[in-house]
């Protein structure tokens, strides 16, 4: 499944992550906080999820890795970097 298919609204993220990772737990109440919509992706259970990870993390299933409706991605980013590059796609 292609990157693409993971595409979020403008404005919103995906959020790619595991049910046991301790920083998606962290960002994602400082995500919504925040007043940032955030659809999130469990990439052991979602086919497909664990490669686009793997693609922008060099082989690696690091969570949280968040995409962009631009297409881009960060991984494990802050709160505060998340919003600088929303404001920045707006």
């Amino acid at each position: 499944m292609p990157a693409s298919d993971f595409l979020p609204q403008e404005g919103t993220v995906t959020m790619f992550t595991t049910s046991w990772c301790g920083y998606c737990k962290r960002l994602k109440p400082q995500l919504a906080s925040a007043g940032i919509a955030v659809n999130e992706v469990n990439i052991e259970e979602v086919d497909g999820a664990a490669a686009v990870v793997e693609e922008v993390n060099d082989g690696n299933q690091t969570v949280p890795t968040l995409l962009y409706a631009d297409g881009s991605a960060a991984t494990n980013p802050s709160l505060a970097q998340v919003q600088e590059k929303l404001a920045a796609l707006a």
